[in-house]
């Protein structure tokens, strides 16, 4: 992913929101860095993976940038998941034994899980076997309201509203108490070992998304929460195909086969007509999970290391910088000499958008005056959208017209709005008139009572973020607006966006399930320095986002994003830039290889082929 496209996707679109969130302390034995990296054992399948932005830790309650969440749902398993073939997206059973009872009015949700799974072992559980069972489902969830947490997702947690789950935060808010795990709320039982049914206050007709979500919530035995203490985002224990081996903080990441992995097979259903997904089903079908042994995850902040590591044949995946794609996929087709050696690549428009938020919040930008409002469409209006596409980005994306993203629900793809127009002539119109000038003549225009304007804009200091940060400029001066960069990595950037610090930051989403609403959540007030960065709180939009969570698609849903989009663009406290294309490169020895839609674990359903593999370089 390009380097402001960290959340998601960084930020999970249909089930969290974001928090300010602490740096999570690790663990010596998992995660100091002076610790030898123990290599693969002969024979052993490896697939090697690049990051290009640190993890913050593999707790899920106090997560939610998108590499951490990439190794959790490969470690936790919730009570389902995406088939892996299918297109559109389907969900289906996990650990769920079948799919969920509802009532008719979406309010009460039961499922059955199915017997005999069992967490990977660890310490925790004193050499015994630990079966899975519902009341792990109830701790998990429970956790994220657990105000010692700090969840950044809490606020998309509590948007389900659980019947008592809320009460229950506020006791141990409001009497400064350890949060009561043993007290049994309506909304969130276990009926029996295998059985557990969630209740809500409102309709949720969409709720089995939040249940397909591994990476946030899957079930978590509390013996192993309660062993460790603050240091269990170093210690991940889950059900899932793999396990945590070894951390090198923002280094090196390793997970092993988890031995204690029921027998999963490969299955899916691919559509009758789908040639790519028959094929991998023919290929695969049958086959225990996972097929590679082990996966080693190196963090290349710098898009040049990453390019060479895959060209060097060093690592085994990569999603093409956007500056090497014209190396990669001229005209969208893989280069021949990379054709010549086997290279796999795949094209994709991705479920995603990159985007500017202005923190309506700040003293210069934030604000509902017209002044402001103005400020921030002319701010807009100014960004160059094509040419980032042309220059940076090597054509790679499309404009984007909506903060709703392709492939999901409410995105229209003949929606038109000012969110998509590169208009510098309205902007300076608009600056002149609300009394944006420039009042002592040095060349820069002055907020309307004289002091001065000047842009304070978060970065990252890699080389593909001095590219965007140039073209920032240029669009900036364009209009006479001064602006001044203050880069940070890109991790305390993110824990300083949900804290409020931040005057205007650039980056990005991937949508984590097919409900286009999740992406409505950057404007919902309740989720305000949540997955809301900027921050916006408007009522009008609030009812509207209400409304939509408690009924079925349809017209009158289909409706509603329309009027959400335009109060987004009326007041635009968020700028949406590109939805963009992924160019995924495959080396020959990785089979089975197909991009997922909205989910991130595929790791198990890839094999390598030893015969033609090189031999791991350390």
């Amino acid at each position: 992913m390009s380097s402001f496209v960290k959340v998601v996707a960084a930020l999970a679109l249909a089930t969290a929101g974001l928090q300010t969130l602490a740096q999570p302390k690790a663990a010596p034995a998992a995660s100091e860095a002076a610790a030898p990296v123990k290599p693969a054992a002969p024979g052993q399948k490896v697939l090697r993976y690049a990051f290009n932005a640190g993890e913050t830790g593999f707790d899920p309650a106090r997560i939610v940038d998108l590499y951490s969440r990439i190794v959790t749902t490969h470690i936790f398993e919730a009570l389902y998941t995406y088939d892996h073939l299918a297109r559109p997206a389907k969900i289906k059973p996990l650990i769920a034994d079948g799919m969920p009872e509802h009532s008719a009015d979406f309010r009460t949700w039961t499922v059955k899980l199915k017997k005999g799974i069992y967490f990977a072992d660890d310490p925790a559980f004193g050499g015994k076997k630990r079966e899975v069972t519902a009341q792990d489902f109830v701790y998990a969830l429970k956790r994220f309201a657990d105000p010692a947490n700090k969840s950044p997702v809490v606020a998309g947690v509590m948007d389900q509203k659980y019947v008592g789950l809320a009460a229950l935060r506020d006791k141990a808010l409001k009497e400064k108490r350890p949060f009561d795990y043993d007290t049994e709320i309506e909304g969130l039982r276990a009926l029996d070992r295998h059985t557990i049914q969630y209740k809500l206050e409102e309709p949720r007709p969409r709720f089995i998304d939040t249940l397909a979500a591994s990476d946030l919530f899957g079930a978590v035995a509390r013996e192993v929460v309660e062993k460790y203490g603050d240091a269990i985002p170093a210690h991940p224990v889950g059900t899932g195909p793999f396990k945590l081996t070894q951390w090198r903080r923002s280094s090196l990441i390793v997970l092993e086969r988890n031995p204690q992995y029921r027998e999963v097979l490969y299955d899916a259903e691919p559509a009758a007509d789908d040639a790519e997904g028959q094929a991998l089903l023919a290929k695969f079908k049958g086959r225990k999970l996972p097929m590679v042994d082990r996966v080693e995850v190196s963090i290349i902040e710098e898009s040049q290391p990453r390019w060479l590591s895959f060209l060097n044949e060093q690592i085994d995946y990569v999603n093409v910088p956007g500056e090497f794609v014209n190396q990669a996929a001229p005209n969208g087709k893989l280069a021949p000499n990379l054709a010549r050696r086997g290279v796999q690549l795949y094209r994709t428009l991705n479920a995603d958008s990159a985007f500017t938020y202005f923190n309506m919040e700040d003293p210069v930008l934030g604000g509902y005056t017209p002044e402001r409002i103005a400020l921030r469409r002319a701010l807009a209006l100014a960004m160059d959208v094509e040419r980032e596409i042309r220059v940076i980005r090597r054509g790679q994306a499309v404009p984007a017209q909506s903060i709703v993203v392709p492939h999901t629900t409410g995105y229209d793809p003949k929606f038109k709005s000012e969110n998509g127009d590169f208009d510098p002539a309205r902007a300076k119109a608009l600056l002149d008139l609300h009394g944006y000038v420039d009042k002592n003549g040095d060349g820069w225009r002055e907020q309307p009572d004289g002091k001065p304007l000047t842009l304070e804009v978060a970065t990252q200091p890699d080389q593909l973020s001095r590219q965007f940060d140039e073209l920032w400029k240029k669009n900036m001066e364009r209009i006479g607006v001064r602006v001044k960069f203050f880069p940070g990595k890109w991790p305390e950037q993110l824990k300083a966006a949900r804290a409020g610090k931040l005057m205007l930051w650039t980056l990005g989403s991937s949508a984590a399930g097919s409900d286009g609403q999740g992406a409505l959540a950057r404007l919902y007030g309740p989720q305000a320095g949540s997955q809301n960065l900027a921050r916006f709180k408007n009522a009008e939009f609030d009812k509207i986002y209400d409304r939509m969570q408690v009924i079925p698609d349809g017209p009158e849903r289909d409706e509603l994003f329309d009027q959400a989009k335009r109060i987004a663009v009326a007041y635009m406290p968020y700028k949406i830039t590109v939805h963009r294309f992924n160019n995924d490169l495959v080396q020959p020895w990785v089979l089975g290889y197909r991009r997922p839609v909205f989910w991130n674990d595929w790791w198990q359903h890839v094999d390598i082929d030893l015969a033609r593999a090189p031999a791991v370089k350390k």
